[in-house]
């Protein structure tokens, strides 16, 4: 019985801590999230064929990757 009650609050000490670490990063995903939406609106705007949506929807997923290469090649380094 005394075992029973000891893996039961290991488990609800790792699911406590667990919880509380997944909160903490919510407010960068939800800023991601939006500039993912926005550059869905900037990228998809002029896209009229299904190749063009697609390319669309990976550039506004990939943007962050996107811009830093292209400000690392500007930059030379």
């Amino acid at each position: 019985m005394k075992k029973d009650e000891e893996v039961k609050e290991h488990f609800h000490e790792k699911i406590v801590y667990k919880d509380h670490h997944h909160h903490n990063h919510g407010g960068g995903n939800a800023i991601y999230g939006l500039g993912v939406i926005g550059a869905l609106f900037y990228f998809l705007q002029g896209s009229n064929t299904f190749g063009a949506i697609l390319i669309g929807i990976g550039k506004a997923v990939f943007w962050p990757a996107i811009l830093m290469f292209k400000l690392l090649s500007f930059l030379r380094i």
